[in-house]
């Protein structure tokens, strides 16, 4: 029987939003605060801010946050003045958006689905697509690209960070147990083809997100086979990690649709 990924990880990340995981975490008072007297900053990447210039004036603008639920990106931005719609898999990663909002009275429009099907959505309904590090817990990107083209208006902007793949060709227990950087998977990678039965059913059991290593191939040029055009590039670490010192894992592109 096919596995069911997208429902998997959906009551994965509910669990992670119970349980505080960093990405989980709303942003506070103070945080909305200075961004409505414009100051603050949002994050694609684990560690380095999105460059002002790759944002621009967001006051008015229609910005989808996809697959960005969590409290964090998509109440800064309504701070800031922009008119958000929050898109992301997880209940209990919309209902932080939906607190925030509460709380500090902002506009924000929370949405429940697949990063991959946006149908609910027009042709041109936005101006700008923010999809922080979320496409490795779906196994086909390819449809999320051609989406995000579909539901921007010509001339609208996708900023998107992703992992890049060097990060799943290592053995997890070598990494996390031992402090070894052990080569063991080839890209692209998938927990559904690579793991062991048993490891694989006990990730299953642990209620721990599937994850998918996409090729830099699929990641970007699967936008420029969408129709984007790429003009803004950047690299980022995890901030704290054994390849850090070697190497960035992190990618962020910003992408603009003619």
């Amino acid at each position: 029987m096919a596995m069911d990924i997208i429902g998997h990880n959906r009551e994965a990340w509910n669990k992670k939003a119970v349980l505080g995981n960093i990405w989980t975490i709303p942003a506070d008072r103070h945080t909305i605060e200075q961004a409505k007297k414009g100051n603050w900053s949002v994050y694609l990447t684990p560690t380095k801010p999105v460059p002002v210039d790759w944002l621009g004036d967001v006051r008015g603008k229609r910005i989808l946050c996809l697959a960005g639920g969590g409290g964090q990106q998509g109440p800064i931005l309504a701070a800031a003045g922009a008119r958000v719609t929050v898109f992301d898999n997880s209940p209990a990663q919309l209902g932080k958006d939906r607190m925030v909002a509460e709380r500090d009275g902002l506009q924000i429009v929370t949405e429940l689905g697949d990063m991959r099907d946006l149908t609910r959505f027009t042709n041109a309904s936005f101006d700008l697509i923010f999809h922080p590090v979320s496409n490795c817990f779906v196994d086909d990107i390819e449809p999320v690209w051609f989406e995000c083209h579909r539901v921007l208006c010509p001339g609208g902007t996708l900023l998107a960070g992703f992992c890049n793949p060097l990060l799943y060709i290592f053995d997890p227990y070598q990494w996390d147990v031992n402090k070894k950087l052990e080569v063991k998977y080839r890209i692209p990678y998938s927990d559904l083809e690579q793991l062991t039965a048993e490891e694989l059913q006990q990730k299953i059991k642990n209620q721990e997100p599937l994850e998918f290593g996409h090729s830099l191939e699929d990641q970007i040029g699967g936008q420029i086979q969408a129709g984007f055009l790429i003009n803004g590039f950047y690299e980022d670490s995890f901030g704290n990690e054994l390849l850090d010192p070697y190497i960035d894992t992190f990618i962020a592109t910003r992408a603009i649709r003619p």
